[in-house]
């Protein structure tokens, strides 16, 4: 290995020296928007998790349809089809951006792993909104095989499958909005695996079962949780001439969800950032 003088090298150490304390500041450089910031994330988690996917799409829709097989000897009205058909399709958001989002920042915070997107010039709301977008990309595969078997396993219609694409989004940022905060705010990984479980199994029961065989104050239970209303919003298309102002209505209160719990979710992750 070869030593360079620093008087030789051109605006070296020395000059350095000389300029420092009389010259101008340092000047950093411009701080990285929010929306690059998200897609960059979001890139990184995709390949991260690329090798889990394909398990990670089996285990979820497995499950989904295998609640729908042990149901269709249970069920005995087109309602309550609707409702099992839909509320298992949801259950594969609430797998993914629920309960695994909730384990994954639960263990990011025990292994000091916010230390490294800590250090990175990025917003906070792009580190999460881009984690939550992430995992729930990995939904969609599973929530339309999980419709579409259902569908025909109880003889729904297939017309209005479109809806998914507002239902996957908007159910998915309020669970992962909540998934995210529980993995964050959780002093432990245990217990953020343990809330996640928690949450999915909420979402299991009170959004496959009917409605009309809960008790009172099961279905207030119910109507707390924010995937309920995505549920509703595909169950409701079901129907010959379904009300598409209550769809959206139903749709509206996934997004506002949505919002308030990304937001609680961000701000779970400056007060983890920081300690």
């Amino acid at each position: 290995m070869s030593v360079v003088p620093a008087e030789v090298l051109p605006g070296g150490a020395l000059a350095v020296e000389e300029t420092a304390p009389g010259g101008p500041a340092a000047e950093l450089g411009p701080r990285a928007r929010l929306w690059p910031s998200l897609v960059a994330v979001y890139r990184a988690q995709l390949s991260r998790a690329r090798v889990a996917r394909i398990p990670l799409l089996f285990v979820a829709t497995f499950q989904s349809v295998g609640i729908m097989v042990m149901m269709r000897g249970v069920v005995d009205s087109r309602g309550e089809a609707q409702s099992v058909v839909a509320g298992s399709s949801v259950v594969v958001v609430a797998y993914v951006a629920l309960n695994l989002l909730a384990q994954y920042f639960g263990q990011l915070r025990a292994s000091g792993g916010l230390d490294h997107y800590a250090t990175l010039p990025v917003p906070p709301a792009s580190v999460v909104l881009g984690a939550a977008a992430a995992y729930a990309s990995f939904t969609v595969p599973g929530t339309l095989v999980t419709a579409v078997f259902g569908c025909v396993l109880f003889g729904l219609p297939l017309g209005n499958l479109w809806i998914l694409v507002a239902v996957i989004p908007l159910a998915g940022a309020a669970l992962a909005g909540l998934g995210a905060a529980c993995g964050l705010l959780a002093p432990r990984p245990e217990l953020a695996t343990l809330l996640g479980q928690l949450g999915m199994s909420a979402a299991l029961l009170l959004g496959v079962l009917p409605p009309d065989r809960m008790p009172g104050i099961i279905q207030f239970a119910r109507d707390l949780l924010p995937s309920t209303y995505g549920v509703e919003a595909y169950a409701r298309t079901f129907g010959a001439r379904p009300d598409w102002a209550v769809v959206l209505a139903d749709l509206g209160v996934c997004a506002g969800v949505g919002v308030v719990s990304l937001a609680v979710a961000t701000w779970a992750y400056r007060r983890a950032a920081v300690r």
